[in-house]
């Protein structure tokens, strides 16, 4: 099986004599060209992919072979350079209901048995190591998140169970004690606790005052895993000047996502949400958040996994740096899973396992 630090040429045209180009990229231009190059040392850690709940739905597939049901499959992830991806585990039905925990842990057991099933593709990980060493073994990295916080059923063991199950990020939303007012009294206790185990919080769709306590109270960098600018696109998702610059002051990290309806039609539209994004929190807080088979519509030119260096290519065009570039694609989020690692050595030799009830700390 090839290496997934190999490049992968796109389609290629046959020449006039009816032979192939010596040069696999030969037709393309410099700036693509320059884009895989780019790639192939600093590939893509896109921050959403809703594929354990698209698979969910096939009766037989393949990702190693290629899959035309899904936008992403190992083939189009190594031609976009795609070396982690963050598994979305949200309800597509909405985050409430009676059977949010156990509809969270059923997506749990499938993107778990996915993995398994694509042992020469993919592997399951945990730490910024792991991404590193997977990388190293010419795998794609999975990162299991983010999750809805309604699947904690107001418990902090049950988080400590997700996260022995593999769970990493969890979105702070739609809960009574991370609404629209903030987080409540538990739900501080909730991060602190994330904090403690390494599970990273995710504020994207989270009200302003819990996305904005999150930033102030977390010991870990804080994720938007699908926000773009509201100064370009005032759509609810994405986030005000305010807070994107409150990310940035607090090192947390606003990825993008590559969305018609939250960006723009055209990979210029995104580009100029990545633009004005790390123009306001900096270039060590922008990321990319892919949102492939998610149900959303993507702009022209980046249809599936495989598109990344389209995107790139706009972005050299643009005179972003190579260290921007490396910094947008892996960097920002090694360094956020990085701090995730070492907050969380670090407070379980200060701090035992919290035990709080949301009736205890919020009333009844």
């Amino acid at each position: 099986m090839a290496d997934l630090q190999d490049d992968i040429p796109s389609t290629t045209e046959v020449g006039e004599d009816g032979g192939l180009p010596d040069d696999p990229f030969v037709s393309e231009p410099a700036s693509l060209q320059r884009a895989h190059a780019l790639l192939a040392a600093h590939p893509v850690a896109d921050g959403y992919s809703g594929l354990p709940w698209a698979l969910r739905h096939l009766s037989w597939y393949d990702l190693e072979l290629g899959e035309a049901a899904v936008d992403t499959d190992i083939p189009r992830m190594r031609e976009g350079h795609v070396g982690a991806l963050f598994w979305s585990l949200h309800l597509p039905e909405g985050p409430g209901g009676d059977r949010a925990t156990s509809a969270t842990l059923e997506q749990l057991d499938q993107a778990r048995s996915v993995i398994e099933a694509h042992p020469e593709g993919l592997r399951l990980v945990g730490t910024a190591g792991q991404i590193i060493d997977a990388r190293n073994c010419g795998r794609v990295a999975v990162v299991l998140g983010p999750a809805h916080a309604t699947a904690l059923d107001d418990s902090l063991g049950i988080l400590r169970v997700l996260h022995a199950l593999g769970l990493r990020v969890l979105t702070l939303a739609g809960t009574a004690w991370a609404g629209e007012r903030g987080l409540t009294r538990f739900g501080e206790e909730v991060v602190r606790e994330m904090n403690r185990l390494g599970v990273v919080a995710d504020v994207s769709g989270a009200s302003p005052a819990t996305a904005a306590r999150a930033l102030a109270l977390s010991k870990t960098p804080v994720l938007c895993t699908r926000s773009a600018a509201r100064a370009l696109r005032p759509h609810p998702a994405n986030l005000s000047d305010e807070l994107l610059a409150a990310v940035g002051a607090a090192g947390g990290l606003c990825m993008v996502p590559l969305t018609a309806e939250q960006t723009g039609p055209a990979v210029q539209d995104v580009a100029d949400h990545l633009d004005h994004v790390r123009d306001v929190a900096g270039p060590e807080c922008v990321g990319l958040s892919g949102t492939y088979d998610s149900g959303a519509a993507h702009p022209r030119d980046l249809a599936d996994a495989s598109r990344y260096p389209h995107l790139i290519a706009e972005l050299l065009r643009r005179g972003w740096s190579e260290t921007e570039l490396a910094l947008l694609t892996w960097g920002n989020v090694q360094r956020v899973l990085r701090s995730a690692d070492f907050t969380a050595r670090a407070a379980q030799h200060r701090r035992e396992a919290s035990n709080a009830k949301i009736g205890e700390l919020d009333g009844s």
